[in-house]
């Protein structure tokens, strides 16, 4: 798969782009747990109050807090805070404090004076522990009075009021008269006090951070309400303002999807644009030898089926195999920073997640191999049968032939059975990992909730997190089990695109001499087909000349058309060499090489359009002129005539709806419409009728003019004029001549001559 990287350089710039939107996007969806966390903890538990820092506080409140504090702490909180009443403040100022906090009319304020968000977070730390206090002081009671055992406790002395006169006790009577333990612990000497602050800390040593801050917002709750301050209000705003801040987040996350998904197809797209046309072009440079390596059905199944599942892998990549890893970290940091004594069901669930990616991968991957080759195998099997679907039906073959289209494709339809099987086994399975792991951080999480150790929001958001880095994984294990089948096209097509021409051009090649237009030399030419035993043409020599016309005829398989398609570098020479107008084919340029050349195949091969663009096929600038001539000499006017549309009837692909004559002769105007120098006619009269061959050989002689002409033929009334006759046999020459001379001097033409035409004809002749 990594093969493929490298076509993906243009669109590197789109790839930057969908990283930063896929980190931006992760960003935003490990974030919504932390929002959904905050709403059931601040905005529903602690009534939309974030910390202990409270906003503002009454003059006596702050005496009392600041009682349980050290100088440095009573400092830092002091600094941070200002002292407002009507005193101070301007009548417009009064008023506004008024609004918010009615109390200020009775009582002085402390009012918050930072918003320094660091600031804050340890103001908060700094009260937590003396508003615990402060309010279990406050509400020990029924009646809200403070017991001789909790004096007692918090300063060290038994029966305390037992040992204090009534002018002692007057010292420290509130307005209520009832004992201000507030009083008292001020009126300490400092080293008591210092002791005393020492053993209430040793108390809250064991305390969890989940249970103090739990108790600092019960006193900022009770002194927001004891200052007249609307709770419901801040809870609402909370929640509100909380919510439009995930919906704004979502937005981003949706935002950023959307245009990942629309960059990815089109890098997929232009990939795959980018496959076809290097892989179409490759294959048009493939000589005979490499497409009979390759097999047509694999190569189309390669241009199509395995360029689609790379295009669809290149689009499941950028968007998942990306994403993945950043949920997957950040989800992890999310998750720990939540609660790290949990971390344990993490692991356990990524390991499950890999344990059964594991089986699959070892199971299906294996399949996916197999699978390309079936379809190659059915395309193989569709593609004969509809060829040589005439045939079949001729030899009443159609049961033979659907059996074993039906083999090709039950093999295909079961191996894909199996593996769509256990692909879709995989997501019942995973569901019900991520299901039995949030079970299991319920359990443990409702432990750490009774403990205090952890808030409900917590663990919901530690559980939204877990599913997120399972998810992750999850992703990143069904692209890992996709992978196969895409890294299997990609070999499949990077083996078409690193395939090694035989058919190449020279780095400087020769340009032709115009001097020696259309002269073909072979000289000591021998070929063998790649991976055959033996050679098929041995010691070929012969010079074909511009104006005559050079025949080749012998028996089946003697070579004539393999020793034709060596002038167009159909094939490259074993050795020897082979000179067009002078020059060695290997040292000049294919495009030139063939331009000069007009060939007509065995069996005639047509394209889908209209019989003019046919015909216009190597000449897509003839006029209607040299058009009507191609095929008055062609003699295919009769026919072209008889249609409605003339040269604008329709052809279908290959040439179905002609006969083979009429195919034959549209071959044949191709080649004389593009008016070459060269004339290659291999076989291509074979479908013609005696009369219809004489007179096309007529009019073509006399449209050839200057031009070199090259048949190749079976029968001997086709080639009786040529003024020069290759006989050849087993791949050898054995006469070169005219008709009479080798009636003379060649036994092997004598007799394909005696066997095709009488004595008294062929003396005749």
């Amino acid at each position: 798969m990594t093969k493929l990287f490298k076509y993906l350089k243009q669109s590197w710039v789109a790839i930057f782009t969908i990283l930063i939107l896929l980190a931006l996007q992760a960003t935003t969806e490990l974030s919504l747990p932390t929002y959904t966390s905050n709403i059931v903890n601040v905005g529903i538990q602690q009534s939309g109050i974030e910390n202990g820092t409270i906003k503002a506080i009454r003059e006596s409140e702050m005496n009392k807090l600041t009682t349980f504090m050290n100088d440095s702490d009573k400092e830092k909180v002091l600094d941070n805070y200002k002292l407002v009443n009507k005193d101070n403040l301007s009548k417009e100022e009064f008023n506004n404090y008024k609004k918010e906090y009615p109390v200020i009319k009775k009582e002085s304020l402390y009012v918050l004076s930072t918003k320094d968000k660091d600031t804050i977070d340890k103001l908060s730390n700094i009260l937590s522990k003396p508003m615990l206090i402060v309010y279990n002081m406050e509400n020990s009671s029924e009646d809200n009075k403070i017991s001789d055992s909790m004096i007692s406790k918090m300063t060290g002395q038994n029966n305390m009021s037992a040992n204090m006169d009534k002018s002692q006790m007057a010292k420290f009577m509130d307005d209520n008269g009832d004992f201000d333990i507030f009083a008292y612990i001020n009126a300490m000497p400092k080293e008591q006090k210092k002791e005393m602050l020492s053993q209430i800390d040793e108390q809250f040593v064991n305390l969890p951070d989940a249970m103090l801050g739990q108790g600092a917002i019960k006193f900022v709750k009770a002194e927001y309400k004891a200052m007249g301050v609307d709770i419901d209000s801040i809870q609402m705003n909370y929640i509100f303002v909380t919510g439009l801040k995930m919906i704004g987040i979502t937005i981003i996350s949706v935002i950023c999807s959307i245009t990942v998904g629309f960059i990815a197809a089109r890098v997929a797209a232009t990939l795959g644009k980018n496959l076809r046309a290097m892989t179409f072009k490759k294959v048009m440079n493939f000589s005979k030898k490499e497409i009979s390596e390759f097999s047509t059905a694999s190569l189309i199944t390669r241009s199509t089926n395995d360029i689609q599942q790379i295009q669809q892998m290149m689009v499941m990549m950028l968007r998942m195999v990306f994403f993945a890893p950043f949920m997957a970290i950040g989800g992890i940091i999310k998750a720990l920073s939540t609660n790290l004594s949990m971390s344990w069901i993490i692991g356990l669930g990524v390991v499950c997640v890999f344990g059964i990616v594991l089986v699959m991968f070892t199971v299906v991957m294996p399949r996916f191999k197999i699978l390309q080759s079936l379809v190659d195998r059915l395309n193989l099997v569709t593609r004969e049968i509809l060829t040589g679907l005439g045939v079949i039906r001729a030899f009443s073959n159609e049961k033979f032939e659907e059996d074993r289209f039906d083999v090709a494709n039950k093999d295909l339809t079961k191996v894909n059975m199996f593996v769509n099987r256990m692909m879709s086994c995989m997501m019942p399975a995973m569901m019900l990992i991520m299901n039995l792991i949030s079970i299991l951080i319920v359990w443990v999480g409702a432990k750490n909730i009774d403990l205090g150790n952890m808030q409900v929001g917590d663990m919901m958001a530690f559980i939204q997190y877990t599913m997120q880095i399972v998810m992750s994984f999850l992703m990143i294990s069904m692209v890992s089990v996709m992978m196969p089948r895409a890294a299997v096209s990609a070999n499949r097509i990077d083996e078409v695109l690193t395939t090694d021409i035989s058919i190449k051009e020279v780095d400087k090649v020769e340009e032709f001499n115009d001097n020696k237009k259309g002269l073909v030399e072979f000289k000591n030419v021998s070929f063998q087909y790649p991976d055959a035993d033996e050679k098929i043409l041995h010691d070929i020599s012969f010079t074909a000349k511009p104006g005559q016309t050079t025949a080749f005829i012998g028996s089946t398989g003697s070579g004539k058309s393999t020793l034709i398609n060596l002038i167009p570098r159909f094939y490259d020479v074993t050795e020897g060499e082979i000179k067009v107008d002078g020059v060695n084919i290997k040292n000049a340029s294919i495009h030139d090489l063939r331009e000069r050349i007009g060939y007509v195949p065995q069996k005639g091969v047509l394209f889908s359009g209209t019989i003019d663009s046919n015909i216009k096929y190597g000449n897509k600038t003839a006029s209607k002129e040299v058009v009507e001539t191609a095929s008055r000499v062609a003699q295919a006017t009769e026919f072209i005539d008889s249609k409605p549309d003339r040269y604008e009837t329709p052809i279908a692909q290959g040439g179905s709806n002609v006969s083979g004559g009429q195919k034959q002769r549209l071959s044949i105007a191709r080649a004389i419409a593009k008016e070459p120098e060269i004339y290659i006619f291999d076989d291509s009269f074979s479908a013609l009728d005696f009369k219809t061959d004489a007179k096309l050989r007529r009019a073509l002689k006399e449209e050839t003019g200057d031009a070199t002409v090259l048949i190749v033929a079976q029968r001997i009334s086709t080639i009786l004029h040529a003024e020069q006759i290759v006989v050849l046999d087993q791949g050898k020459i054995v006469g070169i001549g005219n008709h009479k001379q080798l009636l003379k001097n060649c036994e092997v033409y004598k007799e394909i001559a005696l066997s095709q035409l009488s004595k008294e004809e062929l003396e005749n002749e």
